[in-house]
């Protein structure tokens, strides 16, 4: 029962307030009461009312700060601190995931989840710009909010008897917690330059020698990347353009990581790499790109186009059957549509092929990452020499971008490829984008696919697509 002090506060300050105070209670009651020895996970979660979630992230003066929304679903999840930090520097590469896995604290029925992501390439020498992430980096945060179309939820994760030694740190984390009423109001800075890396002919003449890879029989597809870093004449706040994105791109991952103050990694994906409940798994090919139509008859040509691309078909068949050849040896049953399918966005489109399977016993998330990516989608085919060519023709450092970027738990998880995504430092933002070449690549049709892709964030800053400053 409540106590008349605490009826008083809930009037006083609304239902935030007695959010807190209710927190606080439950964790200091758990904290205090604890028997097992065991490690494992405890998760309480109370009622908070309308909490904007992108506003509370922006409002918390803890670290690191994490987002994530599903593709399908209405709900996103705005999480900061750190219950337990599980990470690898970025020179210390990411085979040591399994064993990080098979190590976390017991969950149980919590449905605690640790969010993170993953370099692209472990085997590249890292750029500065990607140290805070490291090789990977998984964190079940100390609080999440958790905002659907009704109330929110807010949450702490507590990990016993670990925490309990930490128990009045923890209160006071609860009671600094913002809890921030109604929308911000603020606005995103205005760019003022623009530098793409490799410029035009520099991209003109990485195709070329891919596509002398190709003649050669060396490599069927790779899949080559720009960097396009922006300046703005203020400080970007990373929570704001995620915020911004998200509303911009329906029907895709949302994904945000800012391990430390001023430094975050963020995109809308619309591929998944994998999503496994229990033993079943889903995957998917995407691949091949048309932007939306003008008109509806535009649209539907566009559509029709892609449909029948001779070219785009051949770089979807890579993806297809290298996601096919990585999910076999770990299923006992697999199937992979026949049918290609339109991937509709609201700035573009792809071809999809749907993929399921039933896992065998004992595979781990740490498997299934290891034998998915990077799949044809952003690395090539055959693999090996698909990023042999990256390394050898790309002049920057992919970081996390194109990396599995997701979550996991113990009866589920999933993971997104980090692409359409980009990385704030200060007042940058560099944008990171992909296209497939393959035999028949235009490289400068490869270069406007580039353009419309990274369409997502210059239109947020009225920039119009297709301009490349040198």
């Amino acid at each position: 029962m409540l106590s008349r002090e605490y009826s008083g506060s809930v009037r006083e300050n609304g239902a935030a307030a007695g959010a807190r105070w209710l927190l606080a209670d439950r964790a200091g009651r758990t904290l205090s009461g604890t028997t097992l020895a065991d490690e494992h996970i405890v998760r309480l979660a109370v009622p908070a009312g309308r909490i904007d979630p992108f506003r509370w992230l922006r409002e918390q003066r803890m670290f690191p700060k994490t987002y994530w929304s599903g593709r399908e679903e209405r709900s996103g999840v705005a999480a900061v601190g750190a219950a337990d930090l599980r990470e690898a520097g970025v020179r210390e590469g990411a085979g040591g995931l399994s064993k990080l896995i098979s190590s976390l604290p017991d969950s149980g029925s919590s449905g605690a989840r640790y969010y993170g992501g993953m370099r692209f390439d472990p085997l590249r020498k890292p750029d500065e710009e990607w140290s805070a992430f490291g090789a990977y980096r998984f964190v079940l945060p100390r609080f999440e909010l958790h905002a659907g179309e009704g109330e929110v939820t807010l949450a702490c994760n507590l990990v016993l008897p670990r925490d309990a030694d930490d128990a009045s740190k923890i209160l006071q984390e609860i009671e600094d917690l913002s809890l921030p009423e109604g929308a911000s109001g603020a606005s995103l800075p205005t760019p003022v330059l623009r530098e793409d890396n490799p410029d035009l002919q520099g991209w003109r003449e990485n195709i070329e020698r891919a596509l002398a890879a190709f003649s050669e029989g060396r490599l069927g597809k790779v899949v080559l990347a720009r960097r396009a870093e922006f300046g703005f004449d203020a400080d970007l706040d990373p929570t704001l353009l995620i915020e911004s994105l998200k509303a911009a791109t329906p029907g895709c991952f949302h994904f945000y990581a800012e391990p430390e103050d001023g430094v975050a990694f963020l995109g809308a994906s619309p591929e998944r790499l994998f999503r496994r409940d229990g033993r079943s798994v889903l995957s998917e090919a995407v691949a091949g790109t048309r932007p939306r139509g003008v008109s509806s008859a535009d649209d539907e040509g566009l559509r029709d186009d892609l449909l029948r691309s001779a070219k785009d078909l051949s770089e979807h068949s890579y993806v297809r059957i290298g996601i096919g050849e990585a999910l076999a040896p770990l299923c006992e049953e697999l199937e992979i549509g026949e049918d290609v399918s339109e991937m509709k966005l609201a700035r573009g489109r792809h071809l999809r092929s749907k993929v399921r399977g039933m896992l065998g016993e004992g595979v781990t998330d740490a498997a299934l990452l290891d034998a998915l990516h990077p799949t044809p989608a952003v690395g090539g085919h055959p693999r090996g020499e698909a990023l042999e060519e990256i390394r050898a023709l790309e002049p920057f450092d992919r970081g996390w971008y194109a990396g599995p970027v997701g979550w996991i738990g113990a009866e589920a998880s999933e993971f997104a490829v980090g692409i359409r995504s980009g990385l704030v430092r200060g007042r940058t933002l560099a944008l990171f984008s992909g296209a497939g070449i393959v035999a028949g690549s235009v490289p400068d049709e490869e270069w406007a696919e580039i353009e419309q892709k990274i369409g997502d964030f210059t239109g947020m800053f009225g920039l119009e697509q297709g301009h490349a400053a040198s």
